[in-house]
């Protein structure tokens, strides 16, 4: 394998996490692990996620074809994407991050619609767009249980 394909597999497979049991929960970690390492800056955290999210895209695309696999499991740039966007704007502790976590890991492995249509999506649009809509409901649901529970206190 040449220089180029493994550098792909090795960033689509976020550095081999997708080769491991349990590869897509051990992403959303790897995931919820970024988000703590730039904690406290929304910017940051904001660009990091649409770097993952534009390069997710291009890279599971290569990693497709050199797997020959659609949606081959060892790609799991898709899970630590979604679950950044799963965190997005969320309070910086430790219960946001758990059940952030928790409902991403359940939507993304349940998809209820519509999120069950977008791996049909062609190419890395298909791989990363599941992730992404999970991570989409993920943060909404979140956010609205956050604001009641602080509309409540307040």
């Amino acid at each position: 394998m040449g220089i180029a394909k493994r550098i792909i597999m090795t960033l689509s497979t976020f550095f081999y996490l997708g080769y491991l049991p349990m590869s897509g929960t051990l992403a959303s970690i790897a995931g919820l692990f970024l988000f703590y390492l730039i904690r406290g800056n929304t910017s940051l955290q904001v660009a990091l996620t649409l770097f993952c999210l534009f390069l997710g895209i291009a890279l599971s695309a290569e990693a497709e074809k050199i797997t020959g696999k659609k949606d081959a499991p060892c790609i799991v740039v898709d899970e630590v994407t979604g679950m950044l966007v799963s965190l997005l704007f969320l309070p910086y502790d430790i219960r946001s991050a758990v059940l952030a976590f928790f409902l991403f890991r359940i939507l993304d492995i349940l998809k209820p619609y519509p999120i069950n249509n977008l791996q049909s999506l062609p190419s890395g649009l298909g791989v990363m767009a599941d992730d992404v809509v999970a991570g989409i409901y993920t943060n909404i649901i979140l956010q609205s249980v956050l604001r009641l529970a602080s509309f409540r206190i307040s």
